[in-house]
């Protein structure tokens, strides 16, 4: 069996067409062809998306040395440079949803792609520009929003490529590998940086070397480029993502789906928001400490325990791990308030990595379960084995859903960085901020607890227990 490819309507001779016969459920079709292309699709997807994310966080590493560049802003007004392109990132992830049903997951991949060339050439002007104002930083900051829309239309994408038995692991590979597009600008910016290329040097570190701030998104303008091409070549449409988008809109009046976006709040709204914040907080508790390339391997610990959180929600349950990993980052939480206090650098950053940690395996869990969710209710309210078109409706409804929670849970990034951003303008430090987390750690734990963990409801709805499906 092989996949049927036809040529959309007006398409150049020889550009991909699309799959109008994909079925992997259907062991010998997934066999003989589903795998293949399945895993080709993933693999450019995993390099826009993680571009994306480059992209979406990369004024984290860039506002440290904005001062050393010669532009004079306040802490408060760094902070918010960090924080518009998570809020804007945050809605897009709505209509980047919505793109791959209307446009194909491939076209989309293109366009958003390309769309990422916006903001790394504002970013790159305004960074080689003397006296740039303000608020060209901040339009700027709105355009690298794109990149955070990126993650939703790859999800929702590739959510349909894959069968049941895979699609956790699939889903957590790619969430993974754009994650990682987080610590990559983090850690290969300050390098970037003090390497001259183009342009004279626009100041000086601490430790007294020339910087050239503009190489990062110059770079990350080339490599966005590069990804949509490949795009292009070696991605494919699936028709059976095609959905119009009042058959989205039921997703909304599913319960789970507003219960998942406040939990995934506290799971990726603390893995973004802390990785747009890490390196200014260190800035701002840790002054001296001039190493800012260390910030990168918060982001890198939660990007890579992702893909394991999600295997441990596939072998033994999602609620139980969610359940854990929120105990976990308040103990973090705690940890990084007796740094600060102590001035404990090392204490600091320990207790961080271990905040990252649990919250790639509880964006593990969580995001894994989602799907099983949606499944386990189709066959609840069927009463019986669904069959092929409820198995699809399903995928359709868990699609939209996805992008509903992404984008909500996100926003939980921007309230992480307003958070220090009031902190520190009321009392010149971030541990306020950190006690309020560590407030709301134990309001998701008990949330978790009380709709998927009690007895009560395991017993009443075992098959949407938020477990093993």
């Amino acid at each position: 069996m092989t996949a049927t490819l036809t040529q959309p309507t007006g398409t150049a001779p020889g550009r991909k067409g699309w799959i109008t016969d994909w079925r992997p459920d259907d062991e010998a079709f997934w066999k003989s062809t589903g795998r293949k292309v399945a895993r080709r699709n993933l693999l450019w997807s995993v390099l826009a998306e993680h571009l994306g994310f480059s992209v979406w966080v990369m004024f984290s590493i860039i506002t440290p040395y904005l001062a050393a560049a010669g532009f004079e802003f306040t802490v408060s007004q760094l902070f918010w440079l960090t924080a518009v392109p998570n809020l804007v990132g945050s809605f897009l992830r709505i209509p980047y949803t919505a793109a791959v049903a209307v446009f194909g997951g491939r076209n989309w991949t293109i366009i958003s792609a390309a769309l990422l060339v916006i903001p790394t050439t504002l970013l790159a002007y305004c960074l080689m520009t003397p006296g740039t104002p303000y608020w060209l930083f901040i339009v700027a900051g709105v355009a690298a929003g794109f990149g955070g829309g990126n993650f939703a239309s790859s999800m929702a994408n590739i959510s349909f490529f894959y069968p049941e038995r895979y699609r956790g692991t699939a889903l957590g590979v790619n969430a993974a590998g754009g994650n990682i597009g987080v610590p990559a600008v983090q850690f290969v910016g300050p390098f970037v940086i003090a390497v001259g290329v183009l342009g004279a040097s626009q100041g000086v570190n601490e430790a007294g070397a020339d910087i050239w701030l503009h190489n990062v998104p110059l770079l990350w303008m080339l490599l966005a480029l590069f990804a949509a091409v490949m795009a292009w070549r070696y991605m494919d449409n699936l028709s059976v993502s095609r959905t119009r988008i009042r058959e989205q809109v039921p997703a909304l009046a599913r319960k789970h789906t507003w219960i998942m976006s406040v939990l995934y709040i506290g799971t990726f709204g603390s893995f973004i928001g802390y990785s747009f914040a890490f390196p200014l907080v260190i800035k701002i508790e840790f002054p001296e400490f001039s190493s800012l390339w260390l910030a990168a391997l918060g982001p890198l610990v939660g990007s890579i325990s992702r893909p394991f959180g999600g295997w441990l929600a596939d072998k033994w349950a999602g609620a139980p791990i969610t359940s854990l990993s929120f105990i976990l980052m308040g103990a973090g939480v705690l940890g990084a308030i007796a740094g600060i206090d102590t001035g404990s650098f090392a204490l600091f950053f320990v207790s961080f990595m271990v905040l990252f940690l649990m919250s790639g395996v509880a964006n593990g869990s969580t995001y894994r379960s989602i799907p099983a969710i949606f499944q386990a209710e189709a066959t609840a309210t069927a009463g019986r084995e669904t069959s092929e078109a409820e198995v699809l409706q399903a995928k359709k409804l868990t699609a939209a859903a996805l992008g509903w929670i992404s984008a909500i849970g996100a926003f939980g990034g921007f309230l992480i960085n307003q958070g220090f951003r009031i902190s520190n303008e009321q009392t010149g430090s971030v541990v306020i901020a950190m006690y309020v987390f560590l407030g709301g750690y134990v309001v998701f734990l008990a949330l978790n607890w009380w709709f998927y963990q009690r007895k009560v409801f395991v017993d009443q709805a075992p098959s949407l227990a938020y477990a093993k499906v």
